[in-house]
């Protein structure tokens, strides 16, 4: 999850000041709709897809391992914070040893 924000915050720094001079080049009415259409191709289509690929390879993560019921998962970012690991399907960070019921 943090990769997908800091290559937002990447091309949200690349893409801002790219538009802001791009205003010289376009008259005003049309710079808002050029920069609206660039933000959202730019920033926020990739942003989304990104997040929606995440979603979709950690489904099962999420769903059906044993970290996805201990206390430790942060099911946001599909971490162990216990162990500060990422759990997968055939990985699970403390082997069952530490694992508490979510209450």
């Amino acid at each position: 999850m943090g990769e997908i924000v800091y290559w937002t915050l990447i091309r949200t720094a690349i893409a801002l000041p790219l538009i802001w001079l791009a205003k010289d080049y376009f008259d005003e009415k049309y710079w808002w709709i050029m920069g609206a259409l660039s933000i959202t191709l730019f920033i926020i289509y990739p942003a989304y897809y990104s997040y929606k690929n995440f979603v979709e390879i950690n489904k099962n993560v999420i769903s059906n391992t044993l970290c996805s019921s201990c206390k430790h998962f942060d099911m946001s970012a599909v971490l162990c914070m216990k162990y500060d690991k990422h759990p997968t399907e055939e990985y699970i960070p403390c082997e069952g040893t530490d694992w508490e019921p979510n209450k």
